[in-house]
Parts: structure tokens; sequence; C-alpha cells
């Protein structure tokens, strides 16, 4: 099974520089533009790919990334809560050079700083996207397409290199970024990363 990891395109709040966790905002034209552009580019160097699902967190800017990349209709496209983005608790919506210290210590090197209150732990990160990558991996697909968020990403991405924390913070993953693993019998293989 090949899977396809996808940061949702750009919104409003991205390109105000705003942290944007589980707040919902559409895709705005870049955005769009961004999913069509890593559509073209997939089937440029995979021509007629198709994926056997689509995944995506709940919040309307993945399941439309999900839609256009994935080439289905939004209703086509299945949800799950557990590659939702992080929590960003008090901090949302806040500009990411005014965090403060504790979130913007964290969120630079969560390997070191712990989360701030009402922030989610990249513990709790962890056990979710193992969660579903367990049971994503039991299905029959050949190739499946997941559609989240930046900080979600890192930690699918940890998980499916088998990174000993469970996620891999850096580089940060750009506005639909493709990042393609294989699965086989429990074995995880990097194929490689698409970017616009």
């Amino acid at each position: 099974m090949k899977i396809w990891l996808t940061r949702h395109g750009q919104t409003n709040l991205n390109k105000d520089r705003l942290m944007q966790g589980r707040t919902d905002v559409p895709l705005n034209e870049t955005g769009v533009k961004q999913a069509r552009e890593m559509r073209r580019k997939i089937l440029e160097k995979y021509p007629g790919l198709q994926f056997d699902a689509v995944y995506a967190s709940p919040l309307q800017r993945a399941v439309a990334t999900g839609s256009i990349v994935g080439n289905v209709p939004e209703s086509g496209v299945i949800t799950d809560e557990r590659v939702i983005e992080t929590d960003f608790g008090i901090y949302e919506k806040h500009r990411y050079d005014r965090l403060g210290l504790r979130m913007t210590l964290y969120w630079v090197l969560p390997e070191i700083f712990p989360a701030p209150p009402s922030v989610e732990t990249t513990a709790s990160m962890v056990q979710r996207a193992q969660s579903f990558l367990k049971e994503l991996e039991t299905k029959d697909y050949e190739n499946v397409l997941v559609a989240c968020h930046g900080g979600i990403l890192r930690v699918l991405s940890g998980c499916m290199e088998d990174r000993p924390r469970g996620y891999k913070w850096r580089p940060k993953p750009h506005n639909c970024e493709m990042r393609v693993y294989e699965s086989e019998n429990g074995a995880h293989r990097t194929i490689e990363y698409l970017h616009l």
C-alpha cells in the first residue's frame, strides 16, 4: 500500500500567519490553486493514478484539498477526527511571532519543551496518528490519500518513518506538500516528497 500524506492548501489564516488549529476555515483562492497544481504534478509523474480511498480531517480546508487532489467529490472523502489539526488552545488564531516564549519554544522544539497548558501534547498527537495508521494499514488499498494539517502531518510522517519519538518535526510541511510512503506487512519505506 502507498500512503500519500498531504497538508491542506492555503487559507486566509495561513496567509496572515495565524495559528488556525481547529478553527474551521475554507481554502482561499491560492489554496485551491495549490491543490489543483499538486493534482497536476501527481498525474504528470504517475499518469492514470487513482486513489482507492481519500481520507481527510473533518475540517473543510482538508476535505476540499482531499477532494481536489484525490479527484473525488467532497461527499466521497472519508473524514476521520484522528487526523484533525493540533488543538492550540488559547493560542488559536494568534500570530506566529506573538505566541509568547512557552508556546514558541514548544512549537519549535517539542522534543525539549513541554506543551503549555491548553495545548495538545505530542504524546496525544502520536497516539491518535498511530491509531489511525494501524487501522488504515489493515485496508486493502493500493493507493490511499490522506489530507490533513501541518502539525499532525509531522506526526503521521514520524510514524511512517518509524521515528523513535513518533514524529518528524522538521522540516515544516508546506501547503499541499505531498509525502509518499509504502506500507507492506508492517514495514514502512519513504518513497518521495513532492513539492509545489
